[in-house]
Formats: structure tokens, sequence, C-alpha cells
């Protein structure tokens, strides 16, 4: 008697089994795809130990080893963090750890009743459940992220008391947000009839732009301290330079990320006539803690929670290289990539919630992940949203990945046309060099992951500028 084939085995499982297995499947050849990436790039971390000919001018054998290095730890640390997360996401799923948690909401909300207004409580302890689990679970790999990895390198600058106050305050103001949001969603999902997805999607849609407006404002500063940049040289010229491309500035502020770490970031925000721009401490030569002495340190009360770790080094950029970075991040405004970006993402949220309209009613979806009596809508959210749609969602990120390299590359090219090409060029490297940037990669893992080009393919396009 002949065996049956593997194709045949699957066609007699019930559908709600094949949806699971189809969705623990797909989980781990992800995460063994990313593996395989992540492993060929660790072998570059560990072959390349010699600053490379076409490096030799930008960058020195002592910083290149400390990159290495540092990349090597991160790389280690994402494998196993990793594994972690995919063997206990694989475990919960097999062992009914969503209905265990869903039916354990329905005891503490307690209850008594049906109807929209009792799902929607049950959902929101079930989601703080949740949050609460993982912010729990992640917490050990945090810290040792933080003050092994990132202490090792020479980043954290956070005590472990600052640390705790801060994740804290993270998942109170986080829950303040989301509770209240998913609350009007679900019930706007409820009463919304057959055309509850234009509803639900205007909804989020408006979520988005408001927490967009308010963040930097209102919800930024409950971590760090914003202070306008002091009147001088770099200020006038940010603004001669916002105003030479219409650039609608009303402030320029200093945040303090050097309580927290040494890497450097800058930004703007706003919507129409209300743009800022947001330097860290760190990207300002003038201004980061790691280039003044211990006396000019500011002895406030949040500080003191704060170490300090003055080291013999130079850290940020200097005006120009600041004024050459800021004309890279306004290109992105005057090309429209971040009008760009918002349409796609809302083009992709309509789309999500069209399909989850078409596919809520399937009650195998339910049934799939241990939901035979009761669909509730929040479940079908996750289900659908973060299972069913996850190839989708792969597919999705990686094209974005691809279209954020072209973009960097079109911001380069407009900053450029602003006569910053030599400057951003000594940025780069600077930035490169502060933030322990690895210059060289495996040419997939790259392709895949790397939403920035290559520092070397900026450089080249930077370099071709500076010679014409």
């Amino acid at each position: 008697m002949a065996l049956p084939l593997p194709w045949e085995l699957w066609a007699e499982l019930p559908v709600e089994k094949r949806i699971f297995c189809s969705v623990l499947l797909f989980s781990w050849a992800v995460y063994l795809w990313e593996a395989f990436l992540a492993h060929r790039q660790r072998r570059v971390y560990r072959t390349t130990t010699h600053v490379p000919w076409e490096l030799g001018q930008i960058m020195d054998s002592e910083t290149f080893e400390k990159s290495r290095l540092y990349q090597l730890d991160k790389s280690t640390f994402s494998f196993w963090s990793g594994l972690y997360s995919e063997v206990e996401g694989t475990l919960i799923l097999l062992c009914g750890g969503i209905p265990f948690l869903w039916n354990v909401s329905e005891k503490i909300s307690g209850r008594a009743g049906f109807g929209p207004e009792y799902e929607i409580v049950q959902s929101l302890v079930f989601l703080l459940l949740a949050t609460l689990f993982s912010a729990v679970t992640g917490l050990p790999w945090s810290l040792y992220n933080t003050f092994v990895i990132e202490e090792k390198h020479g980043f954290n600058q956070q005590t472990l008391g600052f640390f705790f106050k801060d994740a804290i305050k993270k998942f109170v103001v986080t829950q303040c947000i989301l509770l209240p949001v998913t609350s009007l969603l679900l019930y706007i999902i409820k009463i919304g009839g057959d055309y509850f997805f234009i509803y639900a999607w205007l909804f989020t849609l408006v979520v988005s732009l408001v927490l967009v407006t308010i963040y930097a404002d209102y919800i930024a500063p409950l971590f760090d301290k914003f202070i306008p940049l002091p009147e001088g040289e770099l200020k006038q010229e940010i603004e001669v330079m916002a105003k030479s491309i219409d650039f609608p500035l009303t402030k320029v502020y200093v945040v303090e990320g050097s309580k927290r770490s040494s890497h450097s970031n800058a930004y703007f925000y706003g919507f129409f006539k209300n743009k800022r721009i947001v330097l860290f401490d760190t990207l300002l030569e003038d201004y980061s803690a790691l280039n003044k002495e211990p006396s000019e340190e500011s002895e406030d009360a949040e500080d003191e929670e704060t170490k300090s770790k003055v080291k013999n080094k130079k850290q940020g950029c200097k005006n120009e290289e600041v004024l050459a970075v800021l004309g890279h991040e306004l290109g992105h405004w005057k090309l429209g990539h971040t009008i760009k970006n918002i349409v796609i993402s809302q083009m992709n949220s309509f789309l999500c919630f069209f399909l989850f309209a078409v596919l809520i009613g399937r009650k195998e979806l339910f049934a799939a992940f241990g939901f035979y009596e009761t669909q509730p809508t929040l479940i079908g959210l996750m289900i659908i949203f973060q299972f069913i749609f996850s190839p989708y969602n792969e597919v999705l990120s990686f094209c974005l990945t691809v279209l954020s390299r072209r973009f960097e590359f079109q911001a380069d090219a407009f900053a450029k046309e602003l006569g910053k090409a030599e400057d951003l060029y000594s940025a780069l490297i600077k930035l490169n060099k502060d933030n322990l940037g690895f210059p060289v990669s495996d040419w997939i893992f790259s392709m895949w992951h790397y939403s920035h080009p290559p520092l070397l393919e900026r450089l080249q396009a930077l370099k071709d500028s500076k010679q014409d």
C-alpha cells in the first residue's frame, strides 16, 4: 500500500489547520531567510579585518576595528534575540496563548453581557495584558543591549534608574494613546455597517496626522529636553538656507539625545506653514557632551540621573557640515518624499482595511487560532493584519526599502545643488565614525535591509559631483 503524498495529506487537513500551519511555516521561512542574510553579513564582519584600499582615505584602522567589533556584537545579539522571539511566538500559537489571554481578559473585565461596549472593554483589557507581556519579556533583551553592548562600545549614557523610569513612562504614554484610539476604532468598525472600512481608514488617517503634528511638541518633550537653538551663526545660516528653498521654518530646536545615547540624528516635522527642525546635541560639535570638560556639564536634577561620560574624542559636525546634513533632510521635503511616503502609507492602509472587511466574516480564520465560538473584532484585526497579511507585508517592506534608498540618493543630489557636496561628504564620514557604522556589507543583506545606500555608494556620488 503506497503512502499518501505530502500534498495529499495537506489537502485532507481542515481549512483552519491549513491556515494555522501556513502561518507558522511562513513565519519560520522568514526567520530562516533573515538568519541566512545575517550569517552572510556576520561573515563579512569576521573576515574583513583590514581597511579596504578604497576606504583608506576616509577611515583609520582603529575606527574600522571598533566599528567591526560593534557590528559583530550587534549581529550576534540580533541572532539570539530573533531566535528567542520566533520560538516564543511559535509556542504562544501552539499552546493557545491568544485565546487563553482573551479568556483571562474576559474574567478581569467582568463581562456580564453582550454588545459592542462589552467586547470593547474586554478588548482593551486584552490589549493591555498583551502589551504588558511583550514589555516584560522584552525587558531583559533591552537591558542587555543597553548596558552590555551599547555600554561596551561607548554609546550608552543612561543609568539603570533612568532606564527604568524611561521604560515605565513610555509604557504609560503608549497606553494613554493606544487604548482610546483602539476603543474608538473598534466602535467605528462595529457600527460602520457595510462601509465600515472607509470610516476606519479615515479615522486612522486623522489619528496619524494628529500624532505626527503633536509628537514633537507634546509627546517627545515628556522624555527629552528641547531647547531653542540659540541665536548665532548656525541659526542664521539655517534660516537663510530654509528661506532659499521656501521651507516655512518657524523654530529650530536642540534635543538632549546625549542623555540616552551618543548616536546622532536630525529631523523636521510639522504641516503646512509651521515647520520645525530638530537637531540632536550629539550632531553638533559645539553641543556634544562628549566634547566638553566635566566642569562644563550641566548639573540640573535630570542630568544627575545620567552618567557623566566624558571621553577623549571629538564628536559631531562643524556648522558647515550640519548645514549640509540639513540640506539633505530638506531635500526630502522639497522633492516631495514626505508626502509620497504618506500617500503610499495611506493607500496601503486603505487596501488593508478593505481586505479586512472581506475576510472578517470567515469563521475558519478565527477557528485556526482557537476561537471557535466567538469572533472578536480585535482578534480579527490581529489575525488578519499580523498573520494573514504577513507575506504581503514582507514584499511591501522590501519595496519600500528600495524606494527609500532612491529617495536618499535624490536628497543627496539636492544637497549638491545647494553647493553642499563637499561638506556632506565629510559629514557622512564623521557620522559613520561617530555611530561606528561598518562601511562594508554583503550585497544581499544590503539590498534587503538597508533603507539608506551604503556609505561608499553615497560618497562616490558626492565625489563625482565635487570633481565636476
